[in-house]
């Protein structure tokens, strides 16, 4: 009754083709932190119902500042953890649970099955892998390039490179600088999910 119950919410804002394709698209996110746990929940609120999450860690008191988790779950992974809050929002999601660490040797074999593949990862060297990868797949992949600091928000914008590539941020900032605080992580993890929304309704022209 729940899951019927938000997609009659749904309806009032998408006709049932757009909202057909949303439910029918496979999204993999790679990194359940900052980024890839808000993303997770703006998703799954657009409507999307199928989801890949992977991740090796596990929820700590610096992560509640920004990401997608609640005190209670301290210690939990956070793909058990992020897995029990979106089945709050919906509890007829289709989610593929990965307790692991994504790298060059299993990012094709998690991912493959993922129409639309989101980078989430902290450092420069995993970015670039999953992007290799998701290249070498064809796979439509949006990633994010500074995220951090507070304020000047206009600097966020979202940039196409090539056929299947996305990047989401200022480019610059890092967190080696200015600390990852809600507001600007929450905005580049929303973009990115505004990005893979357009994708899945085959409306690219929308996004830059």
């Amino acid at each position: 009754m729940s899951e019927y119950l938000f997609c009659q919410g749904l309806k009032q804002y998408l006709h049932g083709a757009q909202l057909q394709r949303i439910r029918q698209t496979r999204v993999g996110i790679a990194g359940l932190g900052g980024l890839g746990s808000n993303a997770a929940h703006f998703l799954v609120r657009c409507g999307f119902c199928r989801l890949t999450l992977a991740d090796f860690d596990y929820v700590e008191p610096s992560n509640l500042n920004r990401q997608f988790y609640f005190p209670d779950q301290l210690g939990k992974s956070k793909v058990q953890a992020l897995r029990e809050n979106l089945l709050r929002i919906n509890p007829g999601l289709q989610l593929r649970c990965e307790h692991v660490r994504v790298n060059a040797q299993n990012a094709a074999q998690l991912f493959a099955g993922c129409d639309i593949w989101i980078e989430a990862f902290d450092t420069p060297a995993c970015k670039a892998m999953l992007v290799h990868e998701a290249n070498h797949l064809r796979k439509p992949i949006v990633t994010a390039s500074g995220i951090a600091g507070y304020g000047h928000t206009d600097t966020i914008s979202v940039r196409r490179m090539g056929d299947f590539l996305y990047v989401v941020g200022d480019g610059v900032s890092s967190t080696d600088d200015l600390p990852p605080l809600s507001p600007r992580v929450a905005l580049v993890a929303a973009k990115q999910a505004d990005v893979a929304l357009c994708i899945a309704l085959g409306e690219t022209d929308q996004i830059c």
